[in-house]
């Protein structure tokens, strides 16, 4: 065993030691008269003077519910913990992942992530955080196989990606395509075929298949779209990160082999986004799948999440810092700037770390892989310097901030060729892997239930309903803002309109109303106008007789109709 493996195990073997000059607990301290039993917290309310013991798991965790019976009185309904952004909230068990925040510690099923990205491939990985433990040689070709077999797109939904902007967000694209998957799979819909569908194993690992093979297909079909190409087949005969850049790269060149040595890095990449354990994706999974919705739409709902630059999108930041700083002279005036709060340093901190990211460290290295062969980006001596400087600098060590997985991470991204917005997706297709794992966790977790976090209602205790014409406005109540007039309709309004293209449109309107009591102050205008009276009348006729639009719509439309009847001269005030 070399010593630099030797370094990490022994890292992550003292990860739980205690520390002779750990800092004393940030909460006060009392005696309490009586002893309480292992295993229990004595808590005394200062409101009433009672006593009470709430049960500590060996975990060190306490049940929120239990202080429900803390109360003042019988109109007290207990104690809630309040939480804002779950900053020390556990909603579920997990034995998937475990990051120590404070010594830099990550590890998959109890393997060190430094380990895994060295030695690993991102399928094994995979394959790790859904079952528990490595596979064999068989169980992984049988894994890699299932998965190749899944790779394939429905036709439908290539061709929905097709119709999309040529310049949608792949991540909406990505989104979208992933609930769209729980259309063209009913069999895995639990809303369909029943909520003990995914009980069988065989259901539940068909679908962690088909999102393994098929996220890498979607995902390069998103890239494809915008690079304004057709989406290219995937292949059988590749490695998983093989396939993902032949489907990007190939052009239709069957024979297209990537560069082994950018598709191991990006294999790398993957198993390092792979698990994070309870972050706000994942956490946006486990709460959607507890409702029993089927897995494609939890999983939508999960690269939503992803989606918000608070999450997935860090890395582009830092790719703007780099260019804004510019230089490695300009550094010294950056980190005053940070230090006076006149400007942010992205890529820095976290919200569990406070020593080194361990993954970032593996990317720092993965970075002059990358620019061996496709040379190197000048905003990498600007990254090390930056590093250099803020590590040196008492106003980070006191902060404990250090580098995060998105420091370095996006000038990979970027010296790879990838554009930006295609930076989250990057993020999104590995994570499938912890996202699928949590899934069926939860499936077979019996504290599992539904999601509904309560609330601490701050708002009017009481009303009484008043009628709408005898309000007055609220002095101290949110309305409705101005919303903002198009530019392609003050083109459009700007313009010279003809009366009788407003009364084609108008009536084209009418055609989609129903009652007739509604339409009487309009036929009326029409009769004094002489315009088109006859098509109006056998529309309504037409209308009346298919009595299909509801008394709602009809007014809709009529509202819709204010600005046309004021520019055909048909007056702009009416109430119908």
């Amino acid at each position: 065993m070399d010593r630099g493996r030797l370094a990490v195990l022994s890292a992550h073997l003292g990860a739980g030691e205690a520390k002779e000059d750990a800092p004393a607990a940030a909460l006060e301290r009392s005696a309490v008269s009586a002893a309480s039993p292992p295993g229990a917290l004595a808590v005394v309310d200062g409101r009433t003077g009672r006593r009470y013991e709430v049960k500590v798991s060996k975990e060190g965790t306490v049940r929120a519910t239990d202080f429900k019976k803390i109360t003042t009185g019988k109109d007290d309904k207990g104690l809630k913990i309040y939480d804002p952004g779950y900053l020390n909230t556990a909603p579920v068990h997990s034995s998937i992942c475990y990051i120590d925040g404070d010594e830099g510690i990550l590890r998959y099923r109890g393997y060190p992530i430094e380990e895994l990205a060295e030695s690993s491939s991102f399928v094994e990985v995979a394959y790790l955080l859904m079952y528990g433990s490595l596979p064999t040689q068989n169980q992984l070709a049988g894994w890699e196989f299932a998965i190749s077999q899944h790779s394939a797109v429905p036709q439908g939904l290539l061709d929905i990606i097709q119709t999309m902007p040529h310049d949608a967000h792949p991540m909406g694209v990505l989104a979208s395509a992933m609930s769209m998957l729980s259309v063209f799979h009913p069999d895995a819909n639990p809303a369909l075929r029943g909520q003990d569908l995914y009980k069988s194993k065989q259901v539940r690992d068909k679908q962690i298949v088909r999102v393994l093979g098929k996220a890498p297909t979607i995902a390069a079909a998103a890239y494809l779209r915008l690079a304004g190409r057709p989406p290219i087949l995937p292949t059988n005969n590749l490695s998983y990160s093989e396939n993902f850049l032949y489907m990007l790269d190939s052009l239709g060149d069957k024979a297209y082999v990537p560069n082994p040595r950018l598709a191991r890095v990006l294999d790398i990449l993957f198993i390092l986004h792979a698990e994070h354990e309870m972050n706000c994706s994942t956490a946006a999974a486990r709460h959607l799948a507890s409702s029993g919705v089927d897995v494609f739409t939890a999983l939508s709902g999960a690269v939503g999440a992803l989606y918000g630059p608070l999450h997935g999108g860090a890395n582009e930041a830092v790719l703007k810092m780099l260019n804004e700083i510019g230089s490695v002279d300009n550094i010294p005036d950056f980190i005053e700037g940070v230090k006076n709060r006149k400007r942010k340093m992205s890529g820095f901190g976290h919200r569990v770390y406070k020593n080194y990211d361990p993954r970032a460290k593996v990317i720092r290295k993965l970075a002059e892989e990358v620019f061996s062969i496709v040379g190197r980006d000048p905003l990498i001596e600007v990254a090390v310097a930056l590093e250099k400087a803020a590590l040196s600098d008492d106003y980070f060590i006191k902060r404990k901030l250090y580098p995060n997985v998105d420091f370095y991470s996006g000038l990979i991204y970027r010296a790879m060729g990838f554009p930006t917005e295609f930076f989250p997706v990057l993020f999104a297709i590995p994570r499938m892997a912890g996202w699928l794992a949590h899934w069926k966790e939860s499936l077979d977790d019996p504290d599992t239930k539904i999601m509904r976090p309560q609330q601490v209602y701050t708002g009017v205790w009481l009303r009484q309903y008043t009628p709408v014409r005898e309000r007055m406005p609220a002095s101290q109540s949110e309305q409705l803002g101005q919303i903002a007039t198009s530019n392609a309709t003050r083109r459009r309004r700007a313009g010279n309109h003809q009366n009788l293209e407003l009364e084609a449109c108008v009536v084209i309107l009418l055609t989609q109303c129903t009652l007739a009591v509604n339409l009487e102050f309009f036929f009326q205008a029409w009769r004094m106008k002489g315009h088109l009276w006859a098509e109006i009348e056998a529309n309504l006729h037409w209308q009346l007789a298919d009595q299909k639009y509801s008394h709602v719509l009809v007014m809709n439309y009529l509202i819709d109709c204010r600005w046309a009847m004021s520019h055909a001269g048909l007056g702009s005030s009416y109430s119908p």
